[in-house]
């Protein structure tokens, strides 16, 4: 019995030449991350080490109304602390005494670097580390950078999720460990999935609360669902564990080639699989294809943003009848994405990093029907007559897994079905 796929293109990706840029970036800094993380673990805390713009990025970012509990905050460094005119150590030391006692809830408390307190240097390694022994067992406080001088908005999952892992216990267990954060229904969706298949124990990272952190060790077999996780993937392949190489479960095809590397580590049947995953595989084809009827024969332009730029490639080039241009992407791992661009037919432009007025010439100079960027080059762009998807909606819109195939694809093909009933409307 055989998966009915499309046959692997030729010559794939992987291998190929990469165009690589150093210049001008336009990208959210990786605070952003903190948004759907603190949503996601539940008796954590992010407190950024910031300035009032920090804030204000999160505020605007989460939409937070102001009588809210959310589980982030910042620490806001005033002048005299820029100025070396204050112990900024012993003002984090009461911040975080005055936050665990009007918050007896937290157990886990990250420490968020920001672009102002890397610049004065502040050491929230060692802070961590204090803190974690004057508030610990009870809070474990943990510390990572958000920094935007050198992290894009997903790197923020990233560093949290690194920091997270040499503090994990121990196990000779044999355990599927799935890393990174999804909406609670698309993980239940997953675990689902792969419970059906038989397969188990299945632990996530990150956890829902401190208590239900995984164990690692050397039997330990983990998954990404998430593409930016270069630095967590490096952090658990030290403690032991073995990561499961597939394409992302974006799309169809992308979702049945990640549950199949798993099951076949597993030992599943050909015919289990079958069993379980035919049913959600028609349904995701179905869903697809009719959202795609928009996008077939379309040109893409994807400028680096996310790190999920190949996968959406491979699924849109493969699934959805588009064509690429240029796949952009800030930081190109090819251990984690190698297995997307095998699928990715040679042709377009793979290029890591960014000179954003060189692509920005590119892209006039190709005219693609479709260009995928961030928030602050999506107006000027369209204002030139292009269409524009916002990169940063792929991260905050639930799009993995079959369930969710459809909506992906339709994310896509929206911008061009508004921008034909406009030139519609503009033409009567």
């Amino acid at each position: 019995m055989s998966l009915d796929l499309p046959p692997p293109p030729a010559r794939g990706c992987r291998n190929g030449d990469i165009l690589k840029e150093r210049g001008q970036r336009e990208v959210f800094c990786g605070l952003t991350g903190i948004i759907w993380l603190h949503r996601k673990m539940q008796d954590a805390f992010f407190l950024v080490v910031g300035s009032r713009t920090c804030a204000h990025l999160l505020q605007s970012a989460a939409g937070v109304m102001i009588f809210a509990e959310p589980r982030f905050g910042t620490a806001i460094l005033e002048e005299k602390d820029l100025a070396g005119l204050a112990d900024a150590n012993a003002e984090l030391d009461r911040e975080v005494e005055r936050l665990l006692s009007r918050r007896p809830d937290i157990r886990q408390l990250f420490l968020v670097g920001s672009c102002p307190s890397e610049v004065i240097k502040l050491d929230l390694h060692r802070a961590a580390e204090r803190l974690s022994a004057q508030h610990g067992p009870a809070v474990r406080v943990y510390n990572f950078t958000g920094s935007g001088i050198e992290t894009t908005f997903t790197q923020g999952e990233d560093a949290c999720l690194a920091s997270i892992v040499p503090t994990l216990p121990a196990t000779e267990a044999r355990e599927l460990l799935l890393v990174g954060a999804l909406p609670d229904v698309v993980e239940d969706q997953a675990v689902s999935l792969l419970t059906a298949l038989g397969i188990g124990p299945i632990r996530v990272l990150p956890a829902h609360h401190a208590a239900e952190a995984p164990g690692v060790g050397p039997n330990t077999v983990f998954a990404l669902v998430q593409p930016f996780l270069g630095e967590t993937h490096g952090a658990l392949t030290r403690r032991g564990a073995r990561h499961i190489a597939a394409p992302f479960p974006f799309g169809e095809e992308g979702t049945t080639l990640w549950l199949k590397a798993i099951a076949d580590e597993f030992g599943v049947s050909p015919a289990k699989f079958e069993e379980v995953t035919a049913a959600p595989r028609a349904r995701a084809r179905k869903a697809v294809a009719a959202a795609s009827e928009t996008l077939k024969g379309k040109s893409l332009f994807f400028f680096p943003d996310s790190q999920l730029e190949p996968s959406l490639a491979r699924f849109l080039t493969r699934e959805c009848g588009m064509s690429a241009i240029e796949v952009g992407t800030p930081f190109l791992h090819r251990g984690i994405l190698g297995p997307d661009l095998d699928l990715l037919a040679e042709g377009p432009v793979i290029s890591e990093g960014q000179d954003v007025e060189r692509q920005i010439d590119r892209v006039r100079a190709t005219n693609p029907d479709l260009t995928v960027c961030g928030l602050g080059l999506a107006n000027p762009l369209e204002a030139e007559g292009f269409t524009t998807k916002w990169a940063i909606e792929l991260v905050f819109t639930p799009v993995h897994f079959y369930e969710q195939a459809g909506d992906l694809a339709g994310l896509f093909a929206r911008p061009l079905r508004r921008r034909a009933i406009l030139r519609r409307e503009a033409a009567e």
